[in-house]
């Protein structure tokens, strides 16, 4: 039976058109907030990292009320590398709804995203956001729209989607543009008329599937999920039907449903909800909880393999100890170990040596969060180079690809065109309206965009958009030249000076600023020629008793190209690591002994 008093949907769009403000909006008119408190922008982005970057990292759940419908809320991350969360959130929720920039249209992580709600069959409400944008092209957008859903093999009651416009900053909806609405009443009555209220009987045989995992300090472990069928109460025992087998007789230390942005702990939870559980040992998603007497699980969830991997180390580089808290492999190993039990896209390898572990994911941009994120926590550690995790089958070796999508000036095609190319990228589309921009689709080995998003807005004077999507695998391309450039490298340790950095200025750009401290194999620039070079950047001006007019004349030195976390990423070469600390980002040989290295004098 349909249980009328709930409607679960997700917020699914790409990075930065406006999922968050949305709901931001709607806990802000569904009465969550007291009057006079004070909200945050962006509410729902709770990591300083979401807030930063603009984008949605972690899926969460919120829930408001309109009438008697209590109405969960899931929003989910619009970037592929967090494609994990997208398709656990799209496991809780009966219908989404569709974000889309009323300027920019449907892009790359649009298309990922739609793709997965479509093969699960969920009914969708789009929305066109940011109508007051200057260069906002609605019926263009909405046209693109139904290409889109065309082009996905959508069926017929999929594209009859109803349409509402939105600007979610001042949280206002209308059914037709211009029409008198004043808020978000219009998008309100369009989830409980369109989206279907859950199947559920509160009478069955409770089915709790595990879909997302959280963690907190004081309950431990916490299982979030929807609850299929049946009730689940505290003080009463259950199954849990992993993988492996039924483990009977498991209880609850907590039973939680969602309240606006916070958990509510109740004591008793009706099918066709969203809630959490806590107390339950050895939970992995997809597991299910069910009676005691007569378990019934439900299908496993099954989420797609990483395609990435990075080689974590403990430091041991000379200032290893100097800035950081946690430093050695026994901390390392329970942090990354910690985040897999929240974050199920990402695995870790033990490795033969115990001072290094394999973390594999969905992609650079996922390890730089986890790398900064544990980098703010006061760990100290280093890392590799990003590697493409390969399979085999039929005795050939298969790679992963990626669709990358790019929006660039005319003049630009040429150069891009070749430099992707050189990358084992493969044209597949082109489309040039004649407004002096134009849009290019390529199927690139993920191998060859490692590193190219720099050499892209260089190339295109930074008036180039790029997005990647992943595609999926394909026989090994053969080898793809990485950096052209080598790096210069500090041959001795010692503070860095103005004369020795005066002498680089015609060798090559320099990372580090007058006066740092420096360790003998830490890369200090990148060179302007192929090859690496070992340098003094610690040498001083001899002292001497001769006397000269310009001797004393102030010198103005380039200033250093600081580099990211995202741009050292890109940069390193295979035999070459990052040593991350709370205070600082250095560059560094693997092999720090001169002798160990091939270096051009």
């Amino acid at each position: 039976m349909q249980k009328q008093n709930f409607r679960n949907i997700a917020i699914i769009a790409h990075v930065d058109h406006g999922k968050t403000t949305l709901v931001d909006g709607m806990l802000a008119q569904s009465g969550i907030f007291r009057e006079h408190q004070q909200v945050t922008e962006r509410v729902m982005d709770s990591m300083d990292l979401e807030r930063e970057r603009g984008i949605t990292i972690l899926s969460k759940n919120t829930a408001i009320g309109y009438g008697d419908v209590k109405i969960n809320i899931v929003d989910t991350p619009g970037h592929a590398d967090f494609g994990g969360e997208v398709e656990r959130g799209l496991n809780l929720v009966d219908g989404a709804i569709l974000l889309v920039d009323a300027s920019e249209g449907p892009l790359p992580q649009t298309r990922f995203v739609v793709k997965k709600a479509l093969a699960k069959r969920l009914p969708m409400i789009v929305v066109i956001n940011k109508i007051d944008r200057s260069d906002s092209r609605i019926e263009e957008v909405i046209n693109e729209v139904y290409d889109l859903f065309i082009d996905l093999d959508a069926t017929e009651e999929q594209i009859e989607f109803p349409i509402l416009y939105t600007n979610a900053k001042t949280g206002v909806a209308h059914v037709k543009i211009g029409d008198d609405s004043t808020d978000l009443r219009p998008l309100f009555e369009t989830i409980i008329s369109h989206v279907p209220a859950p199947v559920a009987d509160d009478s069955a045989t409770p089915q709790f599937l595990v879909t997302n995992l959280d963690y907190d300090p004081y309950v431990g472990q916490v299982a979030i999920g929807r609850l299929a069928n049946g009730i689940l109460e505290m003080n009463k025992g259950y199954s849990l039907c992993g993988e492996e087998g039924i483990t009977p007789g498991v209880r609850f230390s907590a039973l939680y449903t969602f309240d606006g942005l916070r958990k509510l702990q109740v004591d008793r939870v009706e099918a066709g909800d969203i809630i959490a559980v806590a107390g339950v040992d050895r939970l992995t998603i997809g597991d299910t909880i069910s009676s005691l007497e007569d378990p019934v699980p439900l299908p496993r969830i099954y989420i797609d393999e990483p395609t990435v991997s990075m080689v974590f180390y403990v430091n041991n580089s000379p200032t290893a100890g100097t800035d950081g808290t946690y430093l050695t492999s026994r901390h390392l190993k329970e942090r990354l170990e910690k985040e897999t039990l929240r974050n199920v896209a990402l695995k870790i390898r033990l490795l033969e040596r115990k001072d290094r572990f394999e973390v594999c994911g969905r992609g650079e941009l996922q390890m730089a969060v986890l790398i900064e994120t544990m980098r703010r926590e006061g760990y100290e550690f280093m890392v590799s180079k990003p590697q493409v995790i390969t399979k085999e089958e039929k005795g050939q070796v298969l790679e992963p690809t990626e669709r990358l999508l790019i929006d660039i000036p005319e003049e630009f095609i040429g150069t891009i065109t070749e430099t992707l190319s050189r990358r084992k990228g493969r044209m597949t589309n082109l489309i040039n309206k004649g407004s002096g921009r134009t849009k290019l689709e390529f199927l690139v080995p993920s191998r060859g965009l490692i590193g190219f998003r720099n050499h892209f807005l260089t190339d295109t004077k930074g008036a180039g958009v790029m997005n990647t999507i992943f595609e999926g695998y394909e026989p090994w391309f053969g080898p793809i030249p990485q950096r052209g450039n080598g790096a210069l490298v500090a041959d001795r340790a010692g503070r860095v000076t103005p004369y020795a950095s005066l002498a680089m200025e015609d060798r090559g750009e320099l990372f580090v600023e007058i006066g740092t401290e420096v360790y003998c194999g830490m890369i200090i620039g990148e060179r302007n020629r192929p090859g690496d070079l070992n340098v003094n950047i610690t040498k001083e001006k001899h002292l001497t008793n001769m006397r000269s007019a310009t001797s004393d004349a102030t010198v103005t030195l380039r200033p250093p190209r600081r580099l990211s976390l995202d741009q050292s990423i890109e940069f390193i070469a295979e035999d070459e690591l990052i040593e991350v600390t709370p205070k600082t980002i250095r560059l560094r040989k693997m092999d720090m002994a001169q002798s160990g290295r091939r270096v051009n004098k």
